[in-house]
């Protein structure tokens, strides 16, 4: 650890490949960066001036280990981790923008349930506890298929679809792995088209929205492709009036916030759970090759006391789709190559190609957000353009993985 830490830095809680555009932006405007995360290979450490390998969860540690630095800024990207690090460490060092204590509650799936109930939102059955015992007996109380998630899981882990009550306790039991909190939630399966919706605050409004549709790995519950929606204007219009007033319930008048939704047939929107932060899964490229925002620079600018709107004004309006390129193995493997990357990066329509893996690393299946190993975007004057540039370019790019020996 450097003795003598950069003053005037931004903490960057976070150093995993989703918070890497973090740290280029903040070089961009010449302010250091200083960055938190407990792997001591996390993918972002290279973009970052200085780093501290500390859980970012651990808000004594950190402090003790910076001392008396004065930071410029605290920030967190796509990572629920950090979200309460990020308002504790903001007060300890009286930053200009403090994360809202409230919005912690985002993170809390039964917690955001009664929210959304007190906003007048349409809910559905749910249940939650920390006795597995209690979820199991009360869950077999609602309308089946359900689905089983640990109440503060992210990342579709620990995620289990359930068709029948004889399922439902190894699913508590998978649940309750993936849960800091040791708490699941039971909430019964809402039919309908999946959207994700990203908007950005400011002043209590939503000054930008994104509602996009989602498809997913192999019929599960893991992200694969998102594109911009096309909505008639008034679904478009309720749903983002109805995020807009959660995200004030939660407290969030100035950032980011991401919910995730589905579309019924009767044309209205069930709010699923939500996120306090920027979107994952490369939704800030997205954004920008769709309408020509920027959301990091937005938040760098909000984490540093600045005036941020000028980011989130749209510059074009195109569509937008994005691809999370995942091993096609069931097993664990290695990389041993990229293939069609240089090719898929000249197709016309392409705006972005990132490789989280590098040939000799170990990639596992994509049967989580954190497994991805790298994204696709395009962009184009309509939904079918942008989704035929996309579709070329992942004809072309293909990772080579061979199986590990340990794997049965």
């Amino acid at each position: 650890m450097p003795e003598n830490w950069p003053q005037g830095a931004l903490i960057v809680l976070g150093a995993s490949e989703e918070q890497i555009p973090l740290y280029p932006e903040a070089r961009r405007r010449q302010i250091p960066t200083i960055a938190v995360d407990m792997r001591s290979d996390a993918p972002a450490f290279p973009f970052a001036d200085a780093t501290l390998t500390i859980s970012t969860r651990d808000t004594d540690a950190i402090t003790d280990a910076l001392g008396d630095i004065r930071p410029a800024g605290i920030v967190c990207g796509a990572s629920d981790a950090a979200l309460a690090s990020w308002h504790t460490l903001a007060l300890h060092y009286g930053t200009a923008y403090v994360y809202p204590g409230s919005a912690l509650a985002a993170g809390d799936k039964a917690a955001f349930h009664e929210i959304a109930a007190s906003c007048g939102i349409t809910g559905y059955g749910w249940t939650a506890s920390d006795n597995p015992d209690e979820v199991v007996t009360k869950a077999t109380q609602l309308r089946f298929p359900i689905m089983v998630k640990p109440v503060d899981g992210s990342g579709s882990k620990g995620v289990t679809h359930v068709t029948h009550p004889d399922h439902l306790p190894a699913a508590v039991a998978c649940a309750r792995s993936h849960s800091a909190s040791r708490t699941v939630i039971a909430e019964e399966f809402v039919p309908g088209r999946p959207l994700a919706i990203e908007v950005f605050m400011h002043n209590g409004r939503a000054v930008m929205a994104c509602i996009k549709d989602k498809e997913f790995v192999g019929g599960g519950f893991v992200v694969k492709r998102l594109r911009t929606a096309q909505l008639p204007s008034a679904t478009r219009e309720r749903i983002e009036a109805t995020v807009e007033r959660l995200c004030r319930a939660l407290g969030i008048t100035d950032g980011p916030a991401n919910f995730d939704a589905v579309l019924g047939t009767d044309g209205h929107a069930r709010i699923i759970e939500a996120n306090a932060r920027l979107g994952g899964d490369g939704v800030p490229r997205l954004l920008t090759a769709a309408y020509g925002v920027h959301v990091v620079r937005a938040l760098i600018a909000l984490a540093l006391g600045e005036p941020f709107g000028e980011h989130l004004a749209p510059t074009r309006a195109a569509h937008a789709a994005l691809e999370l390129i995942g091993s096609p193995l069931t097993v664990k493997g290695e990389l041993i190559a990229w293939e069609g990357v240089a090719e898929a990066r000249n197709l016309p329509g392409i705006t972005d190609v990132e490789l989280y893996a590098q040939p000799g690393d170990l990639v596992r299946p994509h049967d989580q957000s954190g497994h991805k190993i790298g994204l696709i975007v395009a962009a184009g004057a309509t939904a079918a353009d942008a989704s035929a540039a996309l579709d070329a370019a992942t004809a072309l790019i293909r990772p080579v993985i061979r199986p590990t020996e340990d794997t049965q």
